[in-house]
């Protein structure tokens, strides 16, 4: 099974305030977001956390983090605050980083996904109904990706504001767009 998360910030206190987080203190929230995606995503489950998987902990902090997730495919899309990982002292924190990717629709039940930390307003085989999921922008609640379901956008937002602090599964983001038809991207 494919999971797909992001902007969980790790170590990142200031973020339980800026986008009112549900937490009490910084361990909370990472003990609870840690637990949220131990709940669902197995050890032999693909997680792709797209991108700001910590911030303001050191490298060090950051794997030891990492490393209480059971799943053993996590691959790394780097968003604004993962720059700590290129050249990190611990290669096998993730089996990939990178910028960008598109899983092949035939890992993906037909659909191509365009992974990258940043929203777009058009990504390669759009008007095909490939989906571009993405983090960054901090969505409080499901409105946004409703709206954009409503919109015919192909785009949803898997950052844990977004997705009551869980993961999101392959197979639930493709029920969600299930009949939709691709529209031209909107700026709102």
């Amino acid at each position: 099974m494919m999971w797909f998360t992001a902007d969980t910030h790790f170590g990142h206190s200031n973020i339980i305030e800026l986008t009112h987080r549900p937490f009490s203190s910084v361990q909370e929230m990472d003990r609870r977001l840690i637990a949220n995606i131990n709940d669902r995503v197995s050890a032999r489950d693909s997680l792709y956390i797209l991108g700001d998987f910590s911030f303001r902990t050191t490298v060090e902090e950051a794997y030891a983090i990492r490393k209480k997730i059971v799943c053993q495919h996590v691959h790394l899309i780097r968003g604004n605050h993962d720059k700590h990982w290129i050249d990190s002292p611990f290669p096998d924190a993730f089996e990939s980083e990178q910028d960008y990717l598109e899983i092949k629709p035939g890992f993906a039940k037909g659909v191509r996904l365009d992974l990258f930390h940043y929203p777009m307003l058009s990504w390669n085989g759009k008007w095909r109904g490939a989906i571009h999921l993405h983090g960054h922008i901090h969505t409080e609640g499901p409105d946004y990706n409703e709206r954009n379901r409503e919109r015919g956008i192909l785009r949803y937002d898997v950052g844990v504001d977004a997705n009551e602090y869980c993961p999101v599964s392959r197979d639930d983001i493709l029920a969600f767009f299930d009949g939709v038809e691709p529209k031209p991207a909107q700026l709102a």
